[in-house]
């Protein structure tokens, strides 16, 4: 018998007994990771089973990941990379799975029905039609001026679509959970539903909005993306799994009490309760998202590989510190319950975790989307405050240097950004003028005007293109 047979955790309750009162939207790697693992906890508690999951896609993909669950009974693998040692459970959170059909009639009549309370959402940030210029949701999207013709193909319509349904049949609408990694994820939620519905029935649109309720909540845990090593680790624990997911140990979930209808007790198995999810939220966007920034484009001029790897190297982990400590986690505001040392210190350990086998590219990729959030903003507080931000100048300068497209070793580094010939033409007049970076308005806004900020980007762009990576976090390190 395989060693690592032993070591698979079976649901601990009893799945014929489960009832559905969730449909999930969008059963990716990341949802089966989270939401449905806190369930099968709480399920195993013998709690709230009237809460199981009913999953749902709208992509041609979804009709894929539907055939290889339900050939396994809706049944998850999900492997837990722990460095002291990988464990794996079969989550079974899941009892079925709505067909994907083109006009969405199976899933629409599933969210109608009275059973169902909430209505989840893992949809990516780029599912919520939001416009990356304004930051808000775009009715113009084609998506969405198709749906407003006929509201059943995206999620929003289908979701717009079995709402009308309730509200004609006198059935209390359901709760709209976004579970995805974005700030504001419920707000952002009713905007795309009520903007969808809006252009297609005013009326239904303002019932919505006034009877719909959308909690925000905050989510974290890593889970990298399947594949052949993925399928490998399934295979050692005796699994023949399509699609396993992995993911680091950590795992993070805070939410709005706003359920009208109802919630499974997710307080029971660590779910975190709170009026305040902006301040969770700001203190992930800053300490967490805001350190992978930090440490992407500098292990990204030095060809390494992988995160692990870059936090193995004493001049990148010590950039991260001082800029955490100087820059970024000075600008958090007090979080309930929650010391930001702490906090720091866990998700400093989560980086250099080898077994997620992250990767530098990724933690560089779609930095003109990523930089406005995380670092933009703790960078204008900190010059607020009156401090210099110049370890932010720093991460600001690395990035530009990455975009000019080639390693301190002289690898080609290939587009990594939706703009990358944007960013790309401006890296390469900073070379010679660093203003030109800096007048990157959508990304940087007025900063340009600031003189000290606009003179320590330039001193260490000057400095990363003379003197190399290493000699200039060595030299910020020891300043």
């Amino acid at each position: 018998m395989n060693s690592n047979a032993s070591r698979l955790a079976l649901p601990a309750y009893d799945r014929s007994k489960l009832t559905a009162g969730i449909v999930h939207i969008g059963l990716g790697n990341f949802h089966r990771a989270h939401m449905a693992v806190y369930l099968d906890d709480l399920f195993a508690k013998g709690l709230s089973q009237d809460w199981a999951i009913l999953g749902a896609g709208v992509r041609a993909g979804d009709a894929r990941m539907r055939e290889a669950l339900m050939a396994q009974d809706c049944l998850s693998t999900v492997i837990e990379l722990d460095p002291a040692g990988r464990s794996a459970r079969r989550v079974g959170a899941m009892i079925g799975f709505i067909e994907v059909q083109d006009d969405n009639r199976t899933l629409i009549g599933a969210m109608a029905a009275p059973q169902t309370r909430i209505v989840s959402l893992t949809v990516t940030e780029g599912g919520y039609f939001i416009d990356p210029s304004t930051g808000v949701f775009d009715p113009t999207a084609p998506g969405i001026v198709a749906d407003a013709a006929a509201p059943h193909k995206t999620a929003f319509g289908a979701i717009v679509a079995a709402l009308k349904l309730r509200r004609a049949a006198s059935v209390a609408p359901f709760t709209v959970m976004s579970c995805d990694n974005l700030p504001g994820n419920g707000d952002v939620a009713k905007a795309a539903v009520v903007g969808l519905a809006q252009l297609s029935d005013p009326e239904l649109a303002g019932w919505i909005a006034a009877n719909v309720a959308f909690p925000n909540g905050m989510v974290d845990r890593i889970t990298p993306a399947t594949g052949p090593r993925e399928r490998a680790m399934a295979a050692a624990f005796g699994l023949d799994d399509p699609v396993p997911v992995t993911c680091e140990p950590f795992r993070q979930w805070v939410l709005e009490d706003n359920f009208p209808m109802g919630r499974p007790a997710l307080e029971e198995v660590g779910v975190t309760f709170t009026d305040d999810v902006h301040a969770y939220e700001a203190m992930k966007i800053r300490i967490l998202n805001g350190g992978h920034a930090t440490i992407a484009y500098p292990g990204g001029l030095m060809d390494i590989e992988y995160v692990h790897e870059a936090m193995a190297d004493p001049l990148i982990a010590g950039f991260l510190d001082k800029v955490e400590r100087d820059d970024i986690i000075p600008t958090v505001a007090p979080v309930p319950d929650t010391d930001l040392d702490g906090y720091y210190a866990t998700i400093r350990a989560r980086f250099a975790n080898p077994e997620i086998a992250d990767t530098e590219r990724r933690l560089c990729f779609d930095g003109s989307n990523r930089q406005p959030k995380f670092i933009v903003p703790p960078l204008r507080d900190a010059l607020a405050r009156g401090g210099e931000g110049n370890g932010l100048a720093l991460v600001s300068a690395l990035w530009c240097r990455y975009c000019a497209g080639r390693s301190d070793g002289g690898t080609v580094i290939e587009a990594n950004d939706p703009g990358w010939d944007t960013l790309h033409a401006a890296a390469l007049a900073a070379q010679s003028r660093p203003q030109a970076w800096l007048e990157q308005r959508l990304i940087y806004g007025d900063l340009a005007e600031n003189a000290g900020f606009a003179a320590r980007f330039g001193a260490h762009l000057t400095s990363l293109q003379q003197r190399g990576t290493r000699a200039t976090l060595a030299h910020y390190i020891g300043s």
